[in-house]
């Protein structure tokens, strides 16, 4: 039976990039239909998690200092491109998630945009808080970036992203990425992604 995975994201996040590249990996070829959430984690942060805030005011914190490495392990092992942290982190993402927003109707064209844009965050070092690199990204993607960039100025994108947000919120989550598997079951961060492979092979098995 087909799987059903909702994956809320945040382009913004490094753990997030990791866990988009590691989880389309491991379920390609298998039947599980993917809803893709774009969402703004820093409205998750301040409603329900403004420890992370804390944590980054504290940089001589072993754990914070660490995690840098660790990540850039984590990247190697997936293949990835990680320049981070760059001059732009902590970078803004309300741009970018309202693009995303803007093409959540059309998930080919919304993981090519949203590929893209980790990769210009996490590989090149742009800032994707700037409309104009957004653009950049969306016309080398294949996109009509003018429409796009309109479409992501708008009430109703803006208040998609808003309620993307609150419905994540209310549902237990706390950080990007969020992972329900089957409605019911969540998950966070790249790190749990052997229980999300996991779940979806219970579900499978009825």
């Amino acid at each position: 039976m087909s799987v059903r995975v909702e994956f809320f994201y945040d382009l913004s996040s490094p753990w997030t990039r990791l866990a988009f590249h590691n989880f389309r990996e491991g379920i390609a070829g298998r039947d599980v239909a993917v809803t893709w959430r774009p969402f703004l984690v820093g409205g998750v942060f301040n409603a329900v998690n403004q420890s992370v805030y804390e944590s980054r005011a504290n940089p001589d914190n072993p754990k914070f200092r660490l995690s840098f490495t660790w990540l850039k392990e984590w990247a190697r092992l997936a293949g990835l491109r990680m320049n981070f942290p760059s001059e732009f982190h902590p970078v803004k993402s309300v741009h970018a998630m309202r693009f995303c927003c803007a093409l959540e109707d059309r998930p080919e064209d919304l993981l090519r945009f949203s590929e893209a844009t980790f990769e210009a965050y996490f590989g090149d070092a742009r800032n994707i808080d700037d409309p104009e690199v957004l653009v950049d990204i969306a016309n080398a993607s294949g996109l009509d970036a003018a429409a796009l960039r309109a479409a992501a100025g708008s009430d109703e994108v803006k208040a998609r992203l808003r309620a993307n947000t609150d419905e994540a919120i209310a549902r237990g989550a706390y950080g990007s990425p969020t992972i329900f598997v089957d409605g019911a079951f969540m998950y966070f961060g790249n790190d749990q992604l052997p229980l999300v492979m996991q779940r979806i092979a219970m579900v499978e098995a009825g």
